[in-house]
């Protein structure tokens, strides 16, 4: 089997196991968070947009406006039985915003990827070839709030839009040329609801945060079909167009994380997600699938920790380090074999001089694999580039 580059609407993806169902999934994290191995439920702070929990909107300084922007460079290394594959791809991941809007109340939008997909590969079939390939994805156009109502604890929903196309298509040319695709078109909302507890410990020194996120279970909305074509027959056929109301869902979702933080120094965080995509509806397309496509429930673990030596102090006191782990158990079976996937990250916050905006840098290892039937070994090195421009657009002159 011989594997190529897709590219998908947002993040990069290059992978046949986003041939199955919606693609593969985002966690909505940024360049940030991706270094610390994907946490967030329990993170906040004045100077990070933090989609992964809505309640962290409240926390923003009063007088800027921050801008986050995030760029993804991959590597692919894969192998499947004797054959290996080498791929590389980059575009770019996010754009999110966040401000104030009044006291303990605070705002974010932004862009982001819900799924995506991206493969193309071949093999050979009794009297010809068989090549396979998948694009695009599904996108969030987003807006939230978040809101604090006494000290310590805040609340917040997000409301997002979302957009996109899936195509998969199945090639095969013997002594004449057909090809199949399932296509997918959704437009829709999504709506996830979050909450933060901050507990001050040691004269304010420390802190102890607790978060929470939840997103209800829901029908997509759109539509779904196949088209299937022979040259011997030169007539391009429409298969099983169907509104995916009812018949295509999102479970719901739960994400709790528990942070840390010493002398406003070191924080350190532990997540856990979970998504019931078991009890998820998905119909096949008749004619392009024949089989009922089954699910897993979801779950991830995820540790991170970031250290910043001294904000105030030199320029190297004022970096952050950052490192991470994670283990994700994903939602797709391919017959009995589960796909599962897990890494580690390091990263770097870079202060630009004489400026509260900062430039972030992570590189991220993850191997993906199904198991107990192995199918393809993927290996991947993720270089993300964040930019986080933290603008004092509020500030008013003195007149003298």
């Amino acid at each position: 089997m011989a594997m190529g580059c897709g590219v998908a609407q947002a993040q990069i993806v290059t992978t046949p196991y986003s041939k199955m169902a919606y693609g593969m999934l985002n966690d909505n994290v940024s360049s940030i968070q991706r270094s610390m191995g994907g946490v967030g439920y329990a993170m906040r702070g004045g100077r990070i947009v933090n989609v992964m929990n809505p309640a962290s909107y409240a926390d923003v300084d009063s007088l800027t406006f921050l801008w986050d922007v995030g760029i993804d460079l991959s590597n692919l290394w894969s192998k499947e039985e004797d054959n290996k594959g080498y791929n590389f791809g980059a575009g770019l991941d996010y754009l999110t915003g966040h401000f104030k809007v009044a006291k303990g109340l605070g705002a974010s939008f932004g862009l982001l990827p819900y799924s995506t997909v991206g493969y193309s590969y071949g093999s050979e079939i009794t009297g010809g070839n068989e090549m396979r390939s998948g694009n695009g994805g599904l996108n969030q156009l987003f807006l939230g709030v978040g809101y604090q109502p006494v000290k310590n604890l805040s609340v917040g929903v997000n409301f997002a839009y979302l957009f996109g196309s899936t195509v998969n298509t199945t090639l095969i040319t013997s002594t004449s040329s057909s090809y199949f695709t399932r296509n997918m078109k959704v437009r829709d909302w999504n709506a996830q609801v979050g909450v933060q507890y901050t507990l001050p410990l040691f004269k304010n020194r420390d802190y102890l945060t607790v978060g929470a996120t939840f997103q209800p279970k829901k029908s997509f909305h759109g539509h779904a079909w196949g088209t299937s074509y022979d040259t011997q027959d030169s007539k391009v056929d429409t298969i099983g167009y169907t509104s995916m109301k009812g018949k295509y869902e999102q479970p719901y979702s739960i994400g709790v994380g528990l942070s840390y933080t010493m002398d406003r120094r070191l924080t350190l965080e532990a997540d856990y997600t979970f998504q019931k995509w078991s009890n998820a509806k998905y119909s096949p397309i008749g004619g392009i699938e024949t089989q009922s496509m089954s699910f897993n429930d979801r779950w991830k673990f995820a540790l991170g920790l970031q250290y910043t030596p001294n904000k105030r102090g030199s320029y190297f006191g004022a970096m952050s380090f950052r490192a991470g782990a994670f283990f994700n158990h994903d939602y797709m079976m391919f017959d009995e074999s589960k796909l599962r996937d897990y890494g580690l990250s390091v990263g770097v916050g870079l202060p630009a001089p004489n400026s509260k905006t900062t430039i972030n840098l992570g590189v991220e290892w993850r191997h993906r694999e199904a198991t107990p039937v192995s199918l393809i070994s993927e290996n991947y090195l993720n270089i993300t580039i964040g930019v986080n421009f933290n603008e004092l657009w509020f500030w008013k002159s003195r007149i003298r």
